[in-house]
């Protein structure tokens, strides 16, 4: 009896740690747009807990095999749907698909890996856009889908439509944005993180700059239309409207194995991301009888490709120094081939990882390629463990240490002097959103370095001291050399934000540079002298953003670093636009949908212009937060109570602050 039990309370315990392990790597990746696992680990990790539930008939309130996504973050407004957004039951067998279809038809379509994104319109016009969330409620990101690439923002019909699709990056897009980015260590991850991002901004104008596309995947509501009880239907009639569909194949169980493996042909070049694919009855009166589970809508099917998985063995660990001495691990391993090409290394991205795989030299591992394009380790089979991790940096053997930050590890070089560091930093700095100096590639940089021409930034325009070397360099001559100096010329006149960002400060890139520049009015003096609570509560800086700004600021090193800079440069003046500033020195918080103006955006260029500025969160330095939805219990209101800032409509601030001037000029 006594062992009875304990198998069973060893089984509740790791339904426990299963649970809370699968929430945390949902968690990461839906709301933080980051990953703790890869996909072949969680999908493994999820059916041990799938098959551990069935076998003791317990399932725990917050297991992930009942819940649905994760919460919507807080920035942006949340709005319930009209139907719950369910998740699809998935299968990896050709079988399974070809018995779940019977004796109907069905549409067999890409499973695109993006984020799910839920369209209203009325009238004609697209009035309502909101992102997934948690399945009952999302975010509203209706300014950032107006800027997709080919949402149509006017269709035919007039009546209430409701539609899903899935918001997406092409990779080619992706590798284009990439490509952008000089700096190895910022570039983005992968396309769908890209595009979660992108969806979710505070500032549409960086939707607009990363070529979102959207392909509806279903239509929820369009009273008056006669589909012929056919989803096919549904999908004709929003093409008639100007949507882009995603494509699909008509199948029944003689052809649905086939049209499997056309897709599967094609997903080696598909230029939009996939994860798979999803089956769905064309008789929506069938699919409607079958009702759901508490999860699942019994409608339709994903199918997941079975991952190409190829054994190997690790030779080393390569540890790669960054800007932030960040040092990122990568696996070296056999070359092995994998969906048609050669691989030999893959990211294991930090210490925490690196530890869950117990990693160690001559492992057999195994590997595979994430969505068939990003080579991952899947699984240790030997589990050595042996690998060290090193105490001094590869690159200047400076002292290293581990940090841990939302419950990752990563190591780090405490070194300031690192040469990795200074190189990159370098890079960054020349880069062309920053400094914008051509002819300085970061082989070009590290040799300057290590001949001692470069120890800090203002060191760059005076290269010149060292003319005569520089012409003997290999690839250099007179007028290679010429045109540097001229560049590097060029380059003296620049603008605060991109000085600001090519100081290479941590988090801060040229998007957060405009914004804490435009809140400080271009006053340099006043952005060093900052606190971190003023900083973090400028709309899409925050804590993290913030204390990294300060604590830059706050070393005389930097400070001294800056001042020999400035001296170098002219700063472009960029005076905020004066007029009537009746709004001078007051702060504003701005939320949910407006009436009088076209976005938050628009609003808040109204106050700017009037000398007031609108912040991301509700503090006690905030005069009043604008809310149409007075009586909301969103967090921001409930904030607002609680330090008992007014809360007032859109009408009533501009009644009091514009004096009822809605032209706000």
């Amino acid at each position: 009896m006594g062992k009875t039990e304990s198998g069973a309370d060893n089984d509740i315990k790791r339904i426990r740690e299963l649970t809370e392990l699968l929430n945390q790597a949902s968690k990461a990746y839906y709301a933080e747009d980051r990953e703790i696992m890869s996909n072949f680990e969680y999908d493994k990790l999820y059916e041990e807990l799938e098959a551990l539930e069935r076998k003791t008939g317990t399932v725990l309130s917050n297991s992930p095999t009942v819940q649905v996504g994760y919460e919507a973050v807080e920035e942006l407004p949340k709005e319930r749907h009209e139907r719950p957004m369910l998740s699809l039951g998935k299968t990896k067998s050709r079988e399974e698909l070809q018995e779940w279809v019977q004796d109907q038809e069905a549409l067999l379509s890409w499973k695109l890996d993006g984020l799910t994104v839920v369209l209203t319109y009325i009238g004609g016009k697209l009035a309502k856009a909101v992102t997934r969330g948690n399945g009952e409620v999302g975010e509203v990101v209706t300014n950032n889908v107006r800027t997709f690439r080919n949402i149509p923002l006017s269709i035919p019909y007039q009546g209430e439509l409701i539609l899903r699709g899935e918001a997406v990056i092409t990779y080619s897009d992706f590798e284009a944005i990439n490509a952008q980015i000089e700096e190895e260590e910022a570039r983005y991850k992968n396309p769908r993180n890209l595009c979660s991002g992108s969806v979710r901004q505070l500032n549409n104008e960086i939707t607009a700059g990363r070529r979102v596309k959207f392909y509806a995947f279903s239509l929820v509501k369009a009273e008056g239309v006669d589909f012929g009880n056919s989803r096919e239907g549904q999908f004709l009639f929003l093409q008639e409207q100007g949507f882009q569909t995603v494509e699909y194949r008509k199948v029944d169980k003689a052809s649905v194995i086939e049209a499997v493996e056309e897709f599967e042909r094609k997903v080696e070049e598909y230029d939009i991301p996939s994860d798979g694919l999803v089956l769905l009855f064309d008789d929506i009166a069938y699919g409607q009888s079958l009702g759901a589970t508490a999860k699942f809508p019994r409608d339709s099917i994903a199918f997941k490709w079975e991952d190409e998985v190829r054994e190997t063995v690790l030779k080393e660990i390569e540890w790669s120094p960054s800007r932030t001495g960040l040092i990122n691990p990568v696996a070296v391993f056999e070359p092995v081939e994998l969906e048609g090409t050669t691989v030999s290394r893959a990211s294991v991205h930090n210490i925490s990882i690196l530890k869950g795989l117990k990693l160690g030299i001559g492992d057999r591992i195994t590997v595979y390629k994430a969505n068939m394009i990003i080579p991952q380790i899947a699984e240790n089979l030997t589990e050595s463990g042996n690998v060290e991790i090193p105490e001094s940096c590869p690159v200047c053997g400076g002292r290293t240490e581990i940090k841990q930050v939302n419950e990752v590890q990563s190591l780090y070089c405490t070194n300031p002097a690192c040469e990795a560091k200074k190189i990159k930093s370098f890079t960054l700095f020349v880069s062309r959103d920053a400094m914008n100096i051509d002819g300085l590639s970061e082989a070009t940089l590290e040799k300057f370095i290590a001949r001692g021409f470069l120890h800090e930034y203002a060191d760059l325009f005076h290269l010149g001291r060292y003319k005569d070397e520089i012409v003997g360099m290999e690839g250099f001559g007179e007028k290679s050399y010429q045109n540097l100096v001229n560049n590097i010329d060029a380059a003296r006149n620049t603008t605060l934000p991109r000085l600001i960002y090519g100081l290479g400060i941590a988090n801060i890139g040229l998007a957060n540079a405009k914004m804490i520049c435009r809140h400080y009015r271009y006053d340099l003096p006043a952005m060093m002298a900052a606190d971190a609570e003023d900083l973090s509560a400028i709309d899409g800086v925050g804590e993290v953003i913030a204390a990294g700004f300060c604590d830059y600021f706050k070393q005389e090193s930097n400070q001294e670093r800056l001042r020999k800079l400035l001296a170098e440069v002219r700063i472009e003046k960029e005076e905020p636009e004066e007029g009537n500033q009746t709004l001078a020195g007051m702060a504003f918080v701005v939320t949910g949908s407006l009436e009088h103006y076209a976005s938050r955006n628009e609003l808040k260029e109204v106050i700017e212009k009037k000398g007031g500025k609108v912040t991301g969160s509700v503090t006690s330095k905030t005069v009043c937060l604008i809310n149409n939805d007075i009586a909301s219990a969103s967090s921001k209101n409930k904030k607002a109570k609680e330090l008992q800032v007014p809360i007032l409509t859109e009408e009533q601030f501009m009644e009091q602050y514009l004096g009822g001037d809605d032209n706000a000029d």
